[in-house]
């Protein structure tokens, strides 16, 4: 690949997000701008902006590689990802735009009125966001690696830089612009690739791809092995070895390798012949492969298990992302965000129509990066494997701008979303000045994990990130959404049995610290067991206290449930008043469909949700009670 066009529209992707950032920047006038958009994001906009964010680097990445390695049973990875906004429009989407929160974990306070749930929710919104941003960082590194030799650590340092100004100048409303337009970016750096790729392949004669065999190598390759792999060959295989392999060092000798399993040290090169099958990589207690490995009939080979495990993770996760579920804050009312979500459904179908193409042909064109670790670099390779030449490098230079792309789209909403927790539940005060010191912290610490951390492919560690959101938030949103008797005590131990063992099983499985068979079979896809234990927690406590009941679970079920017009609009009452340099905190026009501010003061985030902020009138009129009751205001008409 060329290195002068593929940093160029590397530079060019950072560019354009530092400067529709700076017009966000230019339109954010109150608070409320810079944490939620003032509400005013409408279905499209809104929609790719959640498109643009969730389609990570595991999406644009990781699962052509997954597919590379493990074939057509890792497409459960994008069908998961996009059902997860079909449960998600069903279930959760109006109702939390209604509860007028801006995190998880105002929605936890809101609903349950007890700030120990609250502090408890913020624990799992900062773990699984940074949990989530660690491969985004990774990723950036390995592409920027391949792309212009630099060590693996640059990308994720630039990302960090650029998203955490971009975050900390212009808020939501800049982020939401930046998302929005890298989405059509990402789909359109893949889509354009993807028909010459295709047209070179049928070109060349449609050679298919075998995923019941081991792939083998079209022409002659050199492979070098950064790290210490097992590998394992159901033949006897001529290779030219420079290095250590089996514990013996060789000189460019020729070796014929037996059939079986054999340690090959890191740094050596292996040069293979033309129609060599390639050694698959193989497992131990040391070097666990993660999800994928079982799936496709690894050393466990209980493919169905890891299937139910993977479905219900990425089917129940996606509505407890932190960085998903503040987005449908941003939505003017329920009906939008019901409407945003459709939108989103068609936007992420479309997009994951075309990571398994990739994958499909890295397997005939590029099998060797399942051998050196490197598969999710499958999608930035193959322009330059398959057509070559100028077009070649200039395809490669526009996915490598995609890959970017999808770096710092997600990557924003994350640090968007854990730095709101940090900001409110964390440092002293809620003022502007505090969020951009939050937007530091929010980037600093997985990167600082990143560089000392082992590099696990994209795909899985975002999986790892899901799995842990459906144990926890899953039961917690739709228990508070829709069952009244929920209590705080019961919420807190499903939070902390089925959201906790969730991030202990995946933690002691990326360790090596899972023993072989069943036990690390279940703990890999922990979602199976852990969802039904948060959901069988929360409600055997929660039945177990009924006197825990919050006084206002009436009222604030109405809320989430009633549409807008027969409920009173949301009443912020801002703890301080909040002004970011330059701007002024004068009294402004309700900003937003149905949202009042009081005079002189912007409202903040997570103001609407507290006890004791919310009238909620009609028939039999109810107030939800808590300290300090403030009436509602009257919405400018």
């Amino acid at each position: 690949m060329n290195q002068t066009y593929a940093v160029a529209a590397v530079t060019a992707v950072v560019l354009a997000t530092v400067l529709i950032g700076a017009l966000g920047l230019r339109v954010s006038r109150t608070t409320s701008d810079f944490y939620v958009a003032s509400r005013t994001a409408g279905p499209r906009l809104n929609a790719a902006a959640i498109s643009g964010e969730y389609l990570s680097a595991a999406s644009f990445l990781g699962i052509a590689g997954l597919v590379l390695v493990q074939g057509p049973a890792m497409l459960w990875y994008p069908v998961g990802y996009t059902a997860g906004y079909l449960v998600l429009l069903v279930l959760v989407a109006a109702p939390l735009r209604r509860s007028g929160a801006y995190t998880l974990s105002d929605f936890a306070e809101a609903r349950l009125e007890s700030p120990q749930v609250r502090r408890l929710a913020s624990l799992f919104v900062v773990g699984i966001g940074w949990l989530y941003l660690l491969p985004q960082l990774q990723g950036a590194g390995l592409t920027l690696e391949i792309l212009t030799g630099a060590p693996d650590w640059v990308g994720g340092l630039l990302v960090a830089v650029v998203v955490t100004c971009t975050v900390a100048a212009g808020g939501m409303r800049s982020i939401t612009f930046v998302q929005a337009f890298q989405y059509w970016l990402k789909l359109t750096a893949l889509l354009v690739p993807a028909f010459f790729l295709v047209t070179a392949w049928y070109g060349d004669g449609a050679p298919r791809a075998r995923f019941d065999a081991p792939a083998v190598l079209r022409e002659h390759t050199v492979v070098r092995v950064a790290d210490t792999v097992r590998v394992g060959l159901d033949a006897p295989l001529t290779v030219t070895v420079t290095g250590t392999v089996d514990a013996v060092r060789y000189e460019e000798r020729a070796v014929t390798l037996g059939p079986g399993t054999h340690h090959v040290s890191g740094g050596a090169v292996l040069a293979l012949p033309p129609g060599a099958p390639v050694p698959e990589r193989r497992a131990d207690g040391t070097e666990p492969l993660g999800w994928s490995q079982p799936l496709a009939g690894g050393r466990d080979g209980h493919q169905l298990y890891a299937t139910y495990g993977l479905i219900l993770a990425t089917f129940l996760g996606t509505m407890g992302l932190p960085h998903v579920a503040v987005r449908f804050y941003t939505s003017p009312n329920g009906r939008a965000a019901r409407r945003t979500t459709l939108v989103v459904l068609g936007l992420v179908g479309v997009f994951y129509l075309l990571p398994g193409v990739y994958g499909a042909l890295g397997r005939i064109y590029a099998p060797e990066l399942a051998l050196t670790g490197s598969a999710d670099a499958a999608v930035l390779v193959l322009p330059d494997r398959i057509v070559g030449g100028a077009l070649g490098d200039v395809l490669g230079a526009f996915l490598a701008g995609g890959a970017f792309a999808a770096f710092l789209s997600t990557a924003s909403g994350l640090t968007m979303s854990v730095a709101g927790v940090l900001a409110q539940d964390v440092l002293p005060s809620r003022a502007v000045r505090h969020f951009r010191l939050a937007t530091l912290l929010a980037g600093a610490v997985p990167l600082a994990v990143g560089f000392a951390a082992s590099k696990v492919p994209v795909a899985d560690a975002v999986g790892l990130a899901f799995a842990v959101s459906a144990s926890s938030f899953c039961p917690l949103l739709v228990l508070g959404i829709w069952w009244r008797r929920l209590t705080p005590p019961g919420a807190a131990a499903g939070l902390l049995l089925g959201g906790g063992s969730a991030l202990a099983a995946v933690m002691a499985t990326r360790a090596g610290l899972a023993p072989a068979g069943w036990p690390h079979t279940l703990m890999a896809w922990p979602a199976v067991w852990s969802v039904p234990l948060g959901f069988l927690t929360m409600v055997l406590v929660s039945l177990a206290t009924p006197r825990s009941v919050p006084p206002g679970t009436a009222s604030t079920l109405a809320r989430l449930h009633l549409p807008e017009e027969f409920t009173a609009p949301e009443a912020f009452t801002a703890p301080e008043k909040f002004s970011a340099p330059g701007k002024s905190t004068a009294p402004e026009e309700s900003s937003g469909r149905g949202e009042a501010t009081g005079p002189g003061e912007s409202p903040g985030p997570g103001e609407a949700t507290g006890p004791g902020k919310h009238t909620v009138p009609g028939p039999g009129k109810h107030t939800v009670p808590g300290p300090a009751p403030a009436p509602a205001q009257e919405p400018r008409r």
